[in-house]
């Protein structure tokens, strides 16, 4: 019990169209996995593995945190999103001076856009049928 009472794990939300990941931040190494995979595994291009990372580069606390995440919802894009935002809130509960480090960069904002909803009579949320005059 009192290895658990020394290691304490913080837990944060991060939300990205319809992607939601519930981030785990415990002190350790640096591993991440996500959703019981390989961090490298689950995001397979650079960009996205970027995307992730890039608060923890912000904050300079690349190895200090080994992360657990449970994402779900939206697609690979959307869920590194939320990902991100998860950490980023995760990393201002461990250490509330990060935050000065990591708003600048937005990392603590939420995305807002979302999909818009389809109009009825129409073939989809902006999209009109074909116009005839005669």
């Amino acid at each position: 019990m009192s290895a658990a009472a020394a290691t304490p794990t913080l837990a944060a939300t991060g939300r990205r169209k319809t992607a939601v990941a519930r981030v785990r931040l415990t002190e350790g190494s640096g591993t991440i996995t996500i959703n019981g995979r390989p961090f490298e595994e689950y995001f397979a291009t650079l960009p996205l593995q970027n995307t992730v990372l890039a608060p923890l580069q912000t904050a300079n606390v690349v190895n200090r945190f080994d992360i657990d995440v449970n994402a779900k919802g939206g697609g690979l894009h959307s869920q590194s999103g939320a990902i991100r935002l998860g950490i980023a809130r995760a990393l201002t509960l461990v250490e509330p001076e990060m935050r000065k480090e990591l708003k600048p960069h937005g990392y603590l904002r939420r995305d807002p856009r979302m999909k818009e909803r389809k109009k009825a009579g129409r073939p989809g949320a902006r999209k009109r049928f074909q116009f005839s005059k005669r």
